[in-house]
């Protein structure tokens, strides 16, 4: 619709100009006789004009093809011919008129092709800085070759005059006028344009707000500030000067959100957004980069300047809010980093000011925390590993590892422990107590208890034995709401049956949320699956979790069994949990066994099931052979035999 309306607009400014011009010629023309105006076919060849404009540049517009333009200048050339001849047949003369046919046709070629070199220029983009000049030109050629030729052509020879033959006075205000209605076309077309480009400047204007300011508070957003930032560190490299930058992050803004709601929120963004704004002086800058998250920039010569920078943000945003509603009291937790003194660019930078403020935030730091590459290297080693370890996650790069759980009364193998392994392609070995903690820190931990789940169960149905699984359960997964769900279709996409099905978690986990804790566990159990109380001696180890949840298993902590051999106290305790057990009929498992002394002491005491370095190892485990088929199974049985 644009690209018809400009058509339309330059064929009526062309036709238009083009028929003024063409009158006005003609009522300059002393024909030697009178002359008269036909009305109709006057404003016919204005029709004729306007309307072969429209069709020679929508033919020229349509699309990228080089003989196009050429085709529609030819039938633009035709039109302000039509134009012409009807306009001269409009031009009623006392007299005989012939025309010589040789100036016709000539002043009609020239027209079509001058006018198809005019719109060809126009189109063309190998002449990017003097298309126009030379398009205009060509077109004010055909015109007057057609005008002049044309003339040339006509043969007059006066006859007797007629009363009403068009006055002097009256051709001059005819054509006076005709002046001014081409002068009021051409003006309105220059004025549309000129309309039509203030209105694209304006709107370039607004989008270009839009991209480079936050919707919410006005401040510059991240693409914003990112080219500030750039801006500032090149005159920085010029003046030799420094930059000052500090990452914000809003303290207990959560808590506005979740009880007064997320209009509330946005409420308070703003109008922290305009205390930093009025607060920072005019060659400072502050930006939002999303959510709760600030950056401010400022240039200094002065250690202490930027120090006080600092205090004067966190200062106003320590200051009491009040809403209306309510009143709060935020806060900050505040990194800063300098140019050059700790990176050397903007990248580095903006990474250095984060880990600084990742640092206070996790310090729970009284006040701004200062870029340091010792203590902050740590927490830059952990992002990266991180992110390796969602990589790993998505590409499937992590393994699974099996421990043998074995019967104490039948000797035999019962199940085994999942355990996830990491080998880092750069790194090596990086052990669970590494990664665990940082997947948890990151909201990795539920897409990763999901993919031990799904290899873990997989694994189980390719094995020929009918041994359990036992899955490890976090806190955080334990607290989603879909954890069920999540049990129920992996045990439907590997065919599991949910009797080798075990989930094992801590007593700390359960006591997170005690009471949805619960409601979930009853609900993983309803489907069949086995629960058993991990690292049971530790923590909380309460009797009321015991008595209120039938748990399938208690495991008891690898802690007391390692002190068995040398402490009365330690035999005592696991004395007192088998009989608290055998009292619940639930059965008792031993972890970290690894010599004969602590077994036999565990049979002798009546354990139910142990596991340890000394029945095996975690390795993967093989996906054929029944129990006893491989030397490593026999060695596990038979470490049960000596000590029996």
């Amino acid at each position: 619709m644009q690209r018809f309306g400009w058509v339309f607009l330059t064929s009526v400014a062309a036709g238009a100009t083009i028929w003024c011009t063409h009158f006005v010629a003609m009522l300059a023309f002393e024909a030697k006789a009178p002359v008269q105006l036909d009305p109709v076919l006057t404003i016919g060849s204005l029709i004729v004009a306007v309307v072969g404009s429209f069709a020679g540049f929508s033919v020229a517009a349509w699309r990228s093809d080089r003989a196009l333009p050429a085709i529609g200048g030819a039938l633009f050339g035709g039109a302000i011919s039509a134009m012409h001849f009807m306009g001269m047949a409009a031009y009623r003369v006392q007299g005989a008129v012939s025309w010589d046919m040789g100036y016709v046709v000539a002043s009609v070629a020239c027209a079509c092709v001058f006018a198809g070199a005019a719109l060809a220029v126009l189109r063309s983009l190998s002449l990017p800085r003097h298309r126009v000049a030379l398009g205009t030109v060509l077109i004010v050629v055909a015109i007057a070759t057609l005008h002049f030729v044309a003339m040339t052509a006509m043969n007059i020879r006066p006859m007797m005059g007629s009363d009403l033959a068009l006055e002097a006075e009256e051709a001059r205000a005819l054509a006076l006028a005709t002046a001014l209605i081409g002068l009021l076309v051409i003006a309105s077309g220059v004025f549309a344009a000129m309309i039509d480009r203030q209105t694209r400047s304006d709107a370039m204007q607004r989008l270009h707000h839009m991209a480079m300011n936050d919707a919410l508070t006005g401040l510059p957003n991240r693409v914003g500030f990112q080219g500030e930032l750039d801006r500032q560190i090149a005159a920085a490299r010029t003046t030799g000067g420094r930059i000052g930058l500090c990452a914000i992050d809003l303290d207990r803004f959560k808590e506005i959100n979740d009880v007064h709601g997320h209009k509330a929120g946005d409420d308070v963004l703003v109008l922290l957004a305009e205390r930093m704004r009025q607060a920072i002086g005019p060659n400072d800058m502050v930006a939002r980069l999303g959510g709760d998250e600030f950056v401010a920039i400022t240039r200094f010569t002065d250690r202490a300047q930027l120090v006080a920078f600092a205090a004067l943000l966190e200062a106003t945003l320590k200051a009491p809010l009040s809403l209306g509603q309510f009143d709060a009291r935020l806060g900050a937790s505040i990194g800063v980093a300098v140019f050059p003194d700790d990176a050397g660019d903007a990248e580095a930078l903006t990474n250095n000011a984060d880990l600084a403020m990742y640092r206070a935030k996790c310090e729970s730091a009284p006040g701004p925390c200062h870029y340091d590459s010792e203590l902050d290297e740590a927490i830059r080693e952990r992002r990266e590993i991180a992110n390796d370890l969602r990589r790993a996650i998505e590409h499937d790069e992590l393994d699974v590892h099996y421990q043998v759980q074995a019967s104490i009364a039948t000797r035999e193998v019962t199940g085994y422990e999942a355990l996830l392994r990491w080998t880092h392609p750069e790194r090596g070995a990086i052990p669970p107590s590494v990664f665990i903690p940082i997947a948890e820190e990151n909201g990795l931990i539920l897409s990763l208890g999901e993919w031990v789940l799904r290899r873990a169960c997989f694994d189980a149905m390719r094995w020929d034995h009918q041994s359990r699984v036992a899955v490890n359960v976090s806190a955080l997964q334990l607290a989603h709401a879909d954890l069920p769900r999540l049990f129920h279709q992996v045990m439907l996409d590997s065919g599991l049956p949910p009797r080798r099905l075990e989930i094992e978690l801590t007593e700390t986990a359960i006591m997170a949320n005690r009471e949805r804790a619960l409601h979930i566990l009853r609900q993983i159990k309803a489907l069949g699956v086995g629960v058993a109380l991990d690292d049971f001696g530790t923590g909380y180890s309460s009797l009321e979790t015991l008595r209120v949840f039938p748990f399938d298993k208690i495991k008891l902590d690898r802690f007391f069994t390692s002190e068995l051999e040398g402490s009365p106290q330690a035999t005592a305790i696991i004395r007192a949990v088998l009989a608290l057990g055998k009292s619940l009929a639930i059965p008792v498992l031993a972890e970290g066994i690894e010599t004969d002394e602590q077994l036999s002491v565990l049979i002798r005491e009546g354990c139910d099931e142990v596991q340890g370095f000394l029945l095996g190892h975690p390795a993967p485990m093989p996906v054929t052979g029944a129990i006893g088929a491989t030397p490593a199974a026999d060695e596990k049985v038979g470490a049960l035999e000596r000590a029996a």
